[in-house]
């Protein structure tokens, strides 16, 4: 018992030390490895396999939509990176470079994808005359390279996996369109399969994609308070076409810029569905997206029949639900431990005496609840369990989201949400980036978003007393 409990004790209480407690769900829920190459991370299967299950999902969901996939080159070379000016800027002190190709210095640098605009652009520029060949909806699934200085699993990564959308369209409204039902599309994913509200909302100038016309994102908040921009989509108007020449011969005979878009969401999702729902005894998988639904532990399994039962029951279930059975020889303890670590939604508990009575036991990883059912219908009451784990997760957050959600009428009680409270603070703005920038050298809080939903809290600027013109979101970020 006492090294089944120190498995849960090598977790520091997220209350303790939040960012240990991150740190230690990461590596004890088998998520990651820390590699040799400094900011870069090792997926394991565990991490790994929930990054698949979004993948899978919202692929699917792109695909819906029209939107089909393609690979570009890792590979950027320095001409093109600077062929738009804000773009270039915004991504310069990140960029990795190539400078030689075995022994031999290149005549150009290339650079290793921060992102693909510039590689798309390009593509398109060749590929799109006619306005028939509009729209152009492609994706890639890919990982890029961002030179980072300080760096936390999933969260700030050198090297990160993701998928980036690119559009083109023939006028700026289909653009428009795009670009917010992408948006839509990340915020309904998050709410529906991760258990996780989001905000909706537009970026400030400041804090937009280097490049676009508007960026708008969905925010997150984490058990501590923080926010986690957890998902982008770019209306880049005709900005990158006029950069790169991206016409087209429209109906009339005219030629014409193309209006583009991009989106992403990334592995940084995963380090919100660990912040957003794990516990002092490590992560809690929504069981939507969870790898392992249900793991069966079978108790005193070296006594005829209870592993045979185990297998029995795996097989009835994994026809609609991801199953395993822990056929390990720790003892049933450790097992229990082990399951809880890795968030698995629920375990089954079946022994001897369970095998005589005919019943199993469901045991939820959010609650610890314990839910005794017969055999004869385990299948339809691991359904109900894992339908109400989901629900419940989301409910959760929701209140979590809410309760530390704060509105701040005048500066000093913007300062004191901000010093003696967490979570989000809305206050009117007059949308000056001197005096955004002023409100983050002050307090540590950033503009998170401009909701979507605005609501008038005052006709002033909760910073400077000029005029307001938009309701903010601001919070101290990841």
């Amino acid at each position: 018992m006492a090294k089944e409990k120190k498995l849960v004790e090598a977790i520091t209480a997220m209350d303790e030390d939040f960012a240990q407690w991150y740190t230690d769900v990461v590596k004890k829920a088998e998520l990651i490895e820390y590699s040799s190459v400094k900011g870069c991370m090792i997926l394991r299967p565990n991490g790994y396999a929930i990054w698949e299950n979004i993948q899978k999902v919202m692929d699917a969901k792109f695909k819906e939509t029209g939107v089909e996939n393609v690979a570009m080159p890792m590979f950027i070379p320095e001409s093109l990176l600077e062929r738009e000016k804000d773009h270039v800027e915004g991504f310069a002190p990140e960029v990795a470079w190539v400078t030689h190709g075995g022994n031999k210095k290149l005549e150009e640098r290339l650079c290793v994808r921060p992102t693909s605009e510039t590689l798309f652009c390009d593509f398109y520029s060749n590929i799109i005359q006619s306005y028939r060949d509009l729209p152009k909806l492609y994706n890639q699934w890919v990982s890029v390279v961002r030179w980072e200085k300080s760096t936390r699993p999933f969260l700030r990564t050198s090297e990160f996996y993701w998928q980036e959308g690119h559009t083109a369209h023939a006028t700026a409204d289909e653009a428009e369109e795009r670009t917010v039902q992408m948006l839509n599309m990340y915020a309904d994913f998050c709410e529906q399969y991760l258990a996780i509200p989001v905000v909706k909302g537009q970026k400030t100038e400041k804090e937009k994609f280097a490049g676009a016309n508007a960026t708008y994102t969905i925010e997150a908040l984490m058990h501590d308070g923080k926010a986690l921009q957890s998902g982008t989509s770019h209306n880049f108007g005709d900005g990158f076409a006029k950069a790169f020449d991206i016409q087209y011969t429209d109906k009339n005979n005219k030629l014409q810029y193309v209006h583009q878009t991009s989106w992403g969401m990334s592995t940084r999702i995963i380090g919100a569905i660990i912040m957003v729902h794990g516990d002092d005894s490590g992560l809690v998988l929504p069981p939507k997206i969870a790898p392992v639904q249900t793991m069966i532990v079978p108790i005193m399994q070296k006594k005829e029949g209870v592993l045979e039962k185990a297998e029995e029951i795996r097989e009835c279930l994994s026809k609609n639900y991801k199953v395993k059975v822990d056929d390990s020889d720790k003892s049933p303890g450790w097992k229990f431990s082990e399951q809880e670590v890795q968030g698995i939604p629920t375990r089954i508990e079946i022994g001897p005496k369970d095998i005589e009575k005919n019943q199993a036991v469901i045991v939820r990883r959010d609650t610890r609840e314990k839910i005794f059912v017969s055999l004869d219908e385990i299948e339809s009451k691991l359904s109900e369990v894992l339908d109400q784990m989901q629900k419940d997760m989301l409910e959760r957050a929701k209140k979590h989201l809410e309760e530390n959600t704060h509105e701040a009428g005048n500066w000093d009680e913007f300062t004191e949400i901000i010093e003696k409270q967490q979570g989000f603070v809305k206050a009117m703005w007059c949308g000056e980036t001197e005096c955004e920038e002023a409100i983050k050298d002050e307090t540590g809080a950033t503009t998170r978003c401009m909701p979507f939903e605005q609501e008038h809290l005052g006709d002033v600027c909760v910073h400077c007393g000029k005029p307001a013109k938009k309701m903010v979101l601001f919070g101290k970020a990841y």
